[in-house]
């Protein structure tokens, strides 16, 4: 069969969710760049949040699945009990699909022990989006790399997704055995997780760098000062933004921004307002003594695209990262960034082009940063020029999702 057309592809997607999460958001955006391209992309999800007819649920033995889980609790071993995964052969997506494409594996819907009966029907790709598919149980290890000698004496059980026993060299390579009859080609978003892939026990497949995808004509600069005046917020102000989802989480760095965002000097925060987009912006708005707007969760990428025109600069004091959705869409949106230099946040943050990389945890450097761009505006507005160019050039929806075609017409050709 030629696949030269992309509109002869049948592509299954899987994962977690189609919105939930930056897997899912990112998930989704892949699908919609697919469908734009003819290709025939449908998505198995375990929560489906969309009405798109193109998603459909993913098998589930809830019964039986919840009398296995306080085994596999027990013993630290996470997710072996989603024995439904065995049985999507039998959906008719599946059966019709060339390709599937794998996304987050790990938010308690999935076994990885089906990966090698899956895949004996169908070759699969694999996106992954943190580190998970390679260590004996966390998504990102920090500063911990016994994921590539086989895990055991975890320093970080408490890490999601958290294990109650250390079994982890036991995962490990339970991981490895599954892989070993697997039919996987590896793709990674950023240039950090590829790096990493290579160097874990996935490094028996080919493994591909492709970013992931963002819609550039809904996240585009608009108006600031209109968008301002749509927000309450002064033309005069220096408005401050950042995620604020669950900046409890260690791995957020919400205690980092906060001790940042209090050190800055009186009369900058005096000057300025902070916008916080997400559930739970009220925990730091009553910490620091800056000005708040808390917006709540916003589902319209047309109003988040309004929120980041609006903005002089978006913090993002994260500690573990792969390549963060919002630092994406501040980019196409013209919004300068200030971050730390860790995982794949320098494919985005770029020093002297897009934004401030601080040194890792540093908190006087990311505080150096805010003031060094909130007192300069011909600075950021060329940072803000250069963020615009490279979402074009580098992060373009259509771009990702041509990328993907390539190798899925490689696999199948091979």
């Amino acid at each position: 069969m030629n696949y030269s057309d992309a509109n002869k592809l049948k592509i299954l997607q899987i994962n977690h969710s189609d919105t939930i999460g930056g897997a899912g958001i990112a998930a989704y955006r892949l699908h919609q760049g697919l469908r734009r391209l003819s290709v025939d992309s449908r998505l198995l999800v375990s929560r489906k949040q969309t009405q798109d007819k193109l998603v459909a649920n993913i098998p589930r033995k809830t019964n039986l699945e919840s009398r296995i889980s306080p085994l596999t609790k027990f013993l630290g071993l996470n997710y072996l009990q989603y024995i439904g995964s065995f049985d999507i052969p039998k959906i008719s997506s599946f059966q019709e699909a060339d390709i599937l494409n794998f996304h987050n594996l790990h938010t308690g819907y999935f076994s990885y022990l089906s990966l090698p009966t899956l895949t004996k029907y169908k070759p699969a790709v694999w996106t992954l989006h943190d580190q998970w598919a390679f260590t004996g149980h966390c998504a990102y290890s920090y500063d911990c790399d016994r994921w590539k000698i086989g895990c055991g004496k975890c320093p970080y059980p408490n890490s999601y997704p958290a294990i109650k026993r250390d079994n982890t060299r036991l995962e490990w390579k339970l991981k490895n055995w599954a892989y070993n009859s697997a039919n996987l080609t590896i793709v990674a978003p950023s240039k950090w997780l590829a790096e990493r892939a290579k160097e874990s026990m996935l490094n028996r497949f080919s493994i591909h760098h492709i970013s992931n995808g963002i819609d550039t004509e809904i996240y585009q600069p608009l108006d600031s000062e209109y968008c301002k005046v749509i927000l309450g917020i002064s033309k005069n102000q220096n408005v401050l933004m950042l995620g604020a989802n669950n900046l409890k989480d260690y791995r957020k760095g919400g205690d980092l921004l906060q001790k940042a965002l209090s050190s800055l000097p009186a009369s900058l925060k005096a000057d300025s307002v902070l916008i916080t987009m997400g559930r739970k912006g009220e925990e730091i708005s009553k910490a620091v003594e800056i000005d708040t707007i808390n917006l709540g969760y916003i589902e319209s990428e047309r109003i988040k695209a309004l929120v980041y025109s609006a903005v002089d600069l978006f913090l993002f004091p994260t500690r573990a990262d792969n390549l963060p959705l919002m630092l994406q869409e501040s980019m196409a949106c013209g919004t300068p960034m200030v971050s730390f230099n860790i995982g794949g946040v320098s494919d985005l943050v770029r020093p002297e082009a897009t934004g401030y990389l601080a040194k890792s945890e540093n908190i006087d450097d990311f505080s150096k940063g805010i003031i060094a761009l909130l007192e300069d505006k011909s600075l950021r507005e060329r940072f803000s020029q250069n963020c615009r160019e490279i979402a074009i050039e580098e992060f373009s929806l259509e771009k990702q999702a041509q990328k993907y075609v390539d190798i899925y017409r490689q696999i199948l050709q091979d």
